[in-house]
């Protein structure tokens, strides 16, 4: 699957709002998308650490850029108003599993309540045609099984972060049962549709609990990578990979209004399906020194042990596929952290865009 001239020139000169672009996926789709021609608003919280992706490809100078919380619903509100998007990509989340342990509350609210003032947003703002909602392929309820979920498989979360996701596709539904109903779309005009990615990897992110982020920040401090539950196996993959799908779907919706509006996984292919230590093993590989250690303790917190999705349906009726593998989108993100201290990171981003699609990195 590539993007090619005629996805570029949907995008061009579109306004697209993205929440949560100061975050590691959503600075990603802000650089696409400005690449591609669009006039991007970004609202968002600040951004985590000062070594992010959004803060060292200066992206605030290239785009709208807006610190706003979607708690608050009449800043958010204004916002749509005054910029009147065509394309909304929600991307705004307490994005940690672990975190939501700590703070269930926090996550409860922006994960269910901040989507309830995205789509509320969306609702009443004529101007907005798309909108992509970015749950996690968590939002299933996890049995331990060995094959991929599919869409339509149960909804569930035994932690607050997963069961807030399934509640935003919960959600996500309501809304396009009672106001955007594919039945009525020459009326409202409004396309909605949730997505579900893996684990996503690449350069930029910094949050805590992450498998990559602490490896790299231990490389960088030359000591051993500590790693728990290092048997555990997720679907790896680098985030221009859903983000591709991600695009792909937005404008398959827009070209053909009350299509595809349902919600779809953007998983990577089986080979990419490793466990913890795998992965860790090819960042020591590619960085080019390093070691880990075991430190698996009896968890204090649940954890998975197995999560594949099942990607047929994209596949299938989207012609969409992954483009990379494990090896590539794991040395594409090593690529980036080796990289973020002394380049131009934001002309580094448009590169590995560009080579995504001609070289595969």
């Amino acid at each position: 699957m590539g993007l090619n001239n005629p996805l570029e020139s949907l995008y061009k000169r579109k306004k697209v709002l993205i929440t949560g672009h100061t975050g590691f996926k959503g600075s990603w789709l802000s650089i696409w998308l400005n690449k591609m021609g669009a006039e991007v608003i970004g609202y968002a919280l600040a951004p985590y650490t000062e070594r992010d992706n959004f803060v060292v490809s200066k992206l605030e100078d290239k785009i709208t850029h807006i610190i706003g919380d979607v708690l608050d619903y009449e800043n958010l509100l204004h916002v749509f108003t005054e910029y009147e998007p065509e394309f909304v990509f929600h991307l705004a989340a307490q994005p940690l599993v672990l975190e939501s342990y700590v703070k269930p509350k926090e996550t409860y609210d922006v994960n269910i309540g901040g989507t309830v003032n995205v789509l509320e947003c969306c609702r009443l703002t004529a101007s907005v045609k798309v909108i992509i909602n970015v749950t996690s392929d968590k939002c299933y309820e996890n049995k331990e099984w060995i094959w991929g979920y599919r869409e339509n498989d149960r909804l569930g979360g035994y932690d607050p972060y997963s069961s807030s996701k399934a509640g935003s596709e919960v959600v996500t539904a309501a809304y396009r049962q009672s106001f955007f109903n594919i039945e009525n779309v020459s009326e409202h005009g409004k396309n909605i549709a949730s997505v579900r990615a893996g684990n996503v990897i690449g350069g930029g992110d910094w949050q805590t609990d992450r498998l990559i982020p602490d490896c790299i920040a231990s490389l960088e401090q030359n000591e051993p990578v500590i790693i728990r539950n290092p048997s555990a196996i997720r679907p790896w993959q680098h985030v221009l990979e859903p983000l591709s799908g991600y695009l792909l779907l937005a404008e398959k919706m827009y070209q053909n209004p009350g299509q595809y509006c349902e919600a779809w996984n953007f998983g990577p292919e089986e080979g990419n399906m490793k466990s913890v230590c795998e992965i860790t093993d090819l960042v020591l590989k590619y960085w080019g020194e390093g070691s880990w250690q075991d430190q698996s303790e009896p968890p204090s917190s649940h954890e998975t042990n197995i999560l594949k999705l099942d990607i047929s349906k994209a596949r299938s009726r989207l012609k969409w596929h992954p483009a990379l593998s494990i090896e590539q989108a794991v040395t594409a993100t090593v690529d980036w952290y080796k990289s973020y201290k002394g380049n131009d990171i934001y002309q580094f981003c448009e590169q590995q865009i560009e080579s995504f699609f001609s070289e595969g990195f």
